[in-house]
């Protein structure tokens, strides 16, 4: 963990149900994203997804990672367009020490993250608390007019990373506690009050998950796969998708990709995540297992495509020997990958126009807002994206690439994502290919297809200026808020302030910062800005445990009250809006 300990400190219901509504009735918006960002379902297009008995009004949503461990992240997902949301991978371990900075996406899209860096039982209160307000926005007035009928969503659970973890009792209790949520469900309906209490007795589902991805990463032993999927299974009736690593092509295939096709010659592999690993063979027969063993206990066995690659750490950014591989170089390893395990299987996995196939396959590896179209029309679903959603437009990004799947769908007087299959295979089969999918990877083969994947075209000077960071004055360019998943940051209004040029300067919301630097990458000025600018706290027992960092924020009659540095804390006094702090404290501990 940090130097600050416990990274997060989740803000409870009320506090968050109070935020959105002051946000929308005085800026028409929610933690931080303009109404204008939204994305408003087209009636004439149907991005209904279907699997089996599962449905969602999009296939699409953020993946497990830092957009799906808070509640306002999953909130933020939502209102972009995500229906399927991958919740942050959970495991026994949940006291882990995570280095920082965490997350580098200057470019391509590297990370040294785990899994949740919350206790288990504050990510079970966090993924029933996005649960239960999630059900609570489908029905608020000013969202319903604002986004139409926005369909069904559903939660996906991650779990890793070896077999007597999941196994375990601390384990065991979470998956029931998603599965059986009703008592907690109970008690957040308490905190449903104010202009939302109306809706405190709306039904909402108590089953919070129906389905499991299991992640095959750091160091999930190859022969626990199995064993792992059949516990999910028989034990807690949940179908599971098995996330597979982009190693299964073999260390040759990967540095040809990487080095030669794509030019990333400075990205060092790490021979022993290539040895460690499932081989290519093996995953083969364990996909024709446990597809068996699953249509024997009535349940879905899927995979997904696929985990980050493991390389060494050169870049000098992020602490330790190894670190993640993400963004765009990784989609042409999965989309290589995809075409071989299609090739290996020939009628077996759920793609194009086989709906019949037994096995589905979800992605998730460089999916940004410009290639969302191509992967759902060649069948893949549910389609999540994380490294899109770490550069400025933050989770505005998500919504510009539905729109633009929207906008291609009724050019092409496609109706919904069956026609879409339909269009994407036609074409295909007039260039000269199998199917979508071997067109697919036959582009990303060829120089010009791969071109926005190579170094080359992801090599994009970041906007820097000479000029260090202040706490109350900087160039006002949102990076901050937008690239951050956590919604840490808030705008403060500043036109008028004396000394101060810009309309707005930023705060830090510091329970809800984990310091994973992500920020400091996009700020164009000298300086990280979850440092550097006003680190405000709500809770006095964390203020406390952190040497009275920054400031406190506390009611005191009606007003705020600020506690800190003196000549900041008046300064700072000056400046926060004074409508939306006390309603941002309502209901703090």
């Amino acid at each position: 963990m940090s130097d600050r300990g416990i990274p997060l400190h989740p803000w409870p219901l009320e506090s968050l149900l109070g935020r959105i509504d002051h946000e929308w009735r005085a800026r028409r918006e929610i933690f931080s994203l303009t109404g204008r960002r939204f994305f408003r379902a087209d009636p004439d297009v149907d991005l209904g997804w279907t699997l089996d008995d599962l449905r969602a009004a999009t296939s699409v949503g953020p993946a497990a990672g830092p957009h799906t461990q808070l509640a306002q992240n999953i909130v933020l997902g939502w209102l972009a367009g995500a229906r399927s949301f991958e919740l942050k991978t959970v495991q026994v371990l949940d006291e882990l020490d995570i280095p920082r900075p965490c997350i580098d996406m200057e470019n391509v899209g590297y990370n040294v993250e785990w899994s949740q860096e919350l206790k288990l039982r504050r990510s079970l209160e966090e993924y029933v608390k996005s649960w239960v307000l999630l059900a609570v926005l489908k029905r608020w007035e000013p969202l319903r007019a604002e986004l139409g009928e926005t369909g069904e969503h559903v939660f996906e659970l991650s779990v890793g990373y070896d077999l007597a973890g999941v196994q375990s009792t601390a384990m065991t209790d979470f998956i029931s506690g998603l599965r059986n949520p009703g008592v907690m469900i109970d008690g957040l309906r308490r905190e449903i009050s104010g202009p939302f209490a109306h809706l405190r007795d709306l039904p909402v589902p108590e089953t919070i998950v129906r389905t499991a991805t299991l992640s095959t990463f750091h160091g999930c032993p190859p022969d626990q796969i199995e064993g792992i999927v059949k516990h999910l299974m028989s034990a807690h009736g949940l179908d599971v998708t098995v996330k597979l690593n982009p190693t299964l092509l073999g260390m040759d295939v990967v540095r040809e990709i990487l080095h030669d096709r794509l030019g990333y010659t400075d990205i060092v592999l790490a021979p022993e995540a290539f040895a460690e690993d499932l081989k290519f063979d093996r995953a083969l027969e364990m996909i024709d297992r446990l597809r068996g063993f699953a249509e024997g206990c009535g349940r879905r066995f899927g995979i997904k495509l696929t985990n980050t690659l493991v390389v060494e750490n050169r870049r000098g950014i992020m602490p330790g020997d190894r670190m993640y591989l993400s963004g765009r170089p990784l989609h042409v390893l999965a989309m290589t990958l995809l075409e071989k395990l299609h090739n290996a299987l020939p009628g077996v996995l759920r793609l194009g126009l086989q709906d019949g196939a037994p096995v589905p396959v979800a992605f998730s590896a460089g999916i940004d807002k410009d290639n969302l179209q191509e992967a759902v029309a060649l069948g893949l679903g549910p389609v999540t994206i994380c490294s899109d959603l770490l550069r400025p437009g933050g989770y505005g990004r998500m919504a510009q690439g539905l729109r633009k799947l929207v906008r291609f769908m009724k050019e092409n007087g496609l109706a919904d994502l069956a026609a879409l299959r339909r269009h994407a295979d036609a074409e295909a089969r007039v260039a000269g290919h199998r199917d979508a999918v071997a067109a697919a990877a036959a582009r990303l083969a060829a120089a010009e297809g791969c071109a926005r994947y190579s170094l080359a075209g992801s090599e994009k000077p970041l906007r820097r200026i000479d000029h260090v960071l202040e706490m109350f004055d900087c160039v006002a360019c949102t990076n901050c808020v937008t690239v951050c998943p956590n919604n840490a940051f808030v705008s403060v209004p500043t036109a008028g302030v004396e000394g101060l040029q810009a309309r707005e300067q930023y705060a830090v919301l510091a329970e809800l910062c984990n310091d994973c630097g992500n920020c400091t990458t996009f700020c164009p000025e000298e300086g990280a800005p979850q440092l550097v600018k006003p680190r405000l706290y709500t809770m006095p027992a964390v203020w406390e445990s952190r040497g009275r960092e920054g400031f406190l924020l506390q009611l005191d009659g009606g007003a705020v009250a600020v506690s800190g540095d003196d000549d900041a804390a008046v300064r700072l006094a000056e400046l926060l809006d004074p409508e939306t702090l006390p309603v941002v404290l309502r209901g703090v501990d």
